[in-house]
């Protein structure tokens, strides 16, 4: 299959979301003066604007790539929720897996931008995981969903929709139906991961999880932590993005480094959410 058919059969897919959905917000503007009351600039608001993140933005990407998205996650009862919500509606994501909590507020990261610099960012957040009331309505949400997608993509980060039992329970369930499930994982349940179709760290993220210090990308070691993952998680297939170095990808049957093209980049920032994106659909596929 050449790339415009690649393209096209992501067309026929429906992708199941599971993760944390976030909100970042921007606020763009001149710092000319320091404040008199702390040594720090005043930031003079020329615009402001949010796009959605996390979960969020990996369903958009995949829309952007043709298929339908379902989204399985958790928003606070708050205005911030009410217009995420209100933006994966216009964006076309299903959002009748998305849980409205009254005990934990919609994640947001506020961002304060001059022309020379990122002063600040602010964080509106909890990390502490959903109650088990909310994890039982979220896995009814993930059952009545499944059966109708074709592969579950879990976007963890590390902010409490995501649990070991969760994973333990949604794994089982697309096995059952013999589907594929795809890994952005974080630091917190890493190794709880067993069995996934494709497990997809980036560099940093990999060290943490197995507790290794890597050289830059050096493939010998990338191989042996890959292989690491696949004795003691049964994960079927590693990939693991490094950043300029480009995406190590290891299979049963071969492992090899596919080079990034060296490009000048303003902004990195969701980067790894397209390639996952990519990679879910193509696992979808059952692309080599």
């Amino acid at each position: 299959m050449d790339v415009p058919q690649i393209l096209h059969s992501f067309s026929r897919l429906r992708v199941l979301v599971i993760g944390d959905v976030m909100m970042d917000s921007y606020i763009r503007g001149k710092a000319e003066r320091i404040s008199p009351e702390a040594p720090v600039p005043i930031v003079k608001v020329q615009k402001s604007y949010f796009r959605l993140g996390g979960a969020g933005n990996v369903a958009l990407n995949i829309r952007a790539l043709g298929a339908e998205a379902a989204l399985c996650s958790v928003v606070g009862n708050d205005a911030n929720g009410e217009k995420l919500l209100r933006e994966l509606f216009h964006a076309g994501v299903g959002t009748e897996g998305v849980l409205v909590s009254s005990t934990r507020p919609t994640t947001v990261k506020t961002r304060i931008l001059t022309s020379h610099q990122h002063v600040v960012r602010v964080d509106e957040e909890t990390d502490e995981e959903i109650s088990e009331a909310e994890r039982g309505q979220l896995l009814e949400h993930i059952k009545k969903l499944i059966d109708g997608c074709h592969v579950v993509l879990f976007e963890d980060y590390d902010k409490g929709v995501i649990s070991h039992t969760l994973i333990d329970e949604v794994i089982r369930l697309a096995q059952q139906r013999n589907i594929p499930t795809v890994v952005d994982p974080k630091k917190r349940n890493f190794l709880f991961y067993k069995n996934a179709t494709l497990f997809k760290p980036n560099l940093k993220e990999l060290g943490e999880g197995l507790k290794m210090d890597f050289q830059g990308a050096d493939f010998d070691e990338l191989s042996k932590a890959a292989e690491q993952l696949m004795r003691e998680m049964n994960v079927k297939n590693v990939m693991v993005t490094l950043s300029e170095h480009g995406v190590f990808f290891q299979t049963p049957d071969e492992k090899k480094i596919f080079p990034a093209h060296p490009r000048e980049i303003a902004d990195v920032s969701g980067a790894g959410d397209t390639v996952i994106s990519i990679a879910a659909l193509c696992t979808a596929l059952k692309l080599p």
